[in-house]
């Protein structure tokens, strides 16, 4: 059995939004992220323990994606961020989703089924046309599988 990741620091990432309003239902209400501080341009967000930061930028395309790159037959986006949740946790944030009417990048689905690193995937985008990516391990030893 793959040892567990040791404990992590919490990251902190800050992303462009067009509208902090609709930042605000988003993480908030959607995602169901607690806020954190905030001003009228920008929001702290508690996602899963890491601090992300929704600042407003007037005028932002809101074609954020660069690309796609091909992977087990799908086409990422690319960039996105996420986090690595538990089975449980994906599912009911893939549930709270769809209850919202969140358009799916990608649907949820086992990515690399059968194979090293088998995992629980979904994309969708943000308002503001950020990519987000939550993924789930049976086993979090596969994470870095190869």
């Amino acid at each position: 059995m793959a040892a567990e990741p040791a404990a992590l620091p919490p990251f902190h990432l800050a992303i462009p939004v067009d509208d902090i309003a609709a930042a605000r239902e988003f993480y908030g209400e959607v995602l169901g992220f607690p806020q954190g501080r905030s001003d009228t341009r920008w929001i702290d967000w508690n996602v899963y323990g890491h601090q992300v930061v929704t600042h407003e930028v007037p005028g932002l395309s809101r074609d954020r994606v660069a690309g796609r790159n091909a992977v087990d037959g799908h086409q990422v986006p690319v960039p996105h961020f996420g986090i690595v949740l538990s089975v449980p946790q994906f599912h009911e944030l893939a549930a709270r989703l769809t209850e919202h009417g969140v358009e799916f990048v990608i649907e949820p689905y086992v990515r690399f089924a059968g194979e090293p690193g088998e995992q629980w995937t979904m994309f969708f985008l943000d308002p503001a046309g950020n990519a987000l990516e939550f993924k789930a391990f049976a086993d979090l030893g596969q994470l870095f599988a190869v």
